[in-house]
């Protein structure tokens, strides 16, 4: 094997985050185990891997809208302008940051009504890595015309099964009531944080050419 090689197939030789991002997509079962061992805190977890990944979707957002402009139904195509564009960016981003402490908190509280443990560090850990899909599909609002592919975060929605019964100790019968009850009380926690973001979203106002 040539050194280039070598270097290409070596996993320690991959950055930790891409890595963890990798291997929790494609082996999660594997992963949540590991993860489970891991010493972390909710400062460590934020900044390793909440803040850099949780601002995908807002910065591809920000270039999509700007660049390629957004196509409102009966009207055309239209691009924001930049200062509006950043400020709603900022806000989903600070706002998403938030939610995901708050989707934390809900795990770690439910998770005595499920025959879990409680510990707020391995819920955030839950919340963290499994939204791993959604962010990461948050890549297609780079591009208007590939929006829809944002549902393959959906997958965020088993990653977060599969990691409920390892990281908070659930019983594996009860993993999926569990997840359900999590996942209701996520959506009205995100349709929340969704209205309060759509009140400051302006309207684009410059026209494509």
């Amino acid at each position: 094997m040539s050194a280039p090689d070598l270097v290409l197939t070596t996993p320690v030789l991959a950055p930790p985050l891409l890595r963890r991002v990798k291997s929790i997509l494609v082996s999660p079962q594997a992963e949540w185990r590991l993860i489970d061992g891991e010493t972390a805190t909710i400062g460590s977890l934020y900044r390793g891997y909440v803040i850099p990944l949780s601002a995908i979707p807002p910065v591809a957002g920000l270039i999509g809208m700007t660049v390629f402009g957004v196509r409102l139904p009966f009207a055309g195509s239209f691009r924001v302008p930049l200062g509006s564009a950043i400020s709603t960016a900022v806000l989903s981003y600070v706002l998403g940051l938030v939610g995901v402490g708050a989707f934390a908190l809900l795990i770690n509280m439910l998770a005595p009504t499920f025959a879990g443990r409680k510990d707020p560090v391995q819920a955030l850990k839950v919340a963290a890595y499994g939204a791993t899909a959604s962010w990461v599909a948050g890549i297609a609002g780079l591009i208007p015309n590939l929006s829809p592919l944002a549902i393959l975060g959906i997958y965020s929605l088993y990653l977060v099964f599969k990691g409920l019964p390892v990281l908070m100790k659930v019983p594996e019968d009860r993993a999926l009531g569990y997840t359900a009850a999590i996942v209701v009380s996520g959506i009205v926690l995100f349709m929340g944080i969704g209205l309060i973001s759509n009140r400051f979203v302006v309207f684009p106002v410059a026209p494509l050419r």
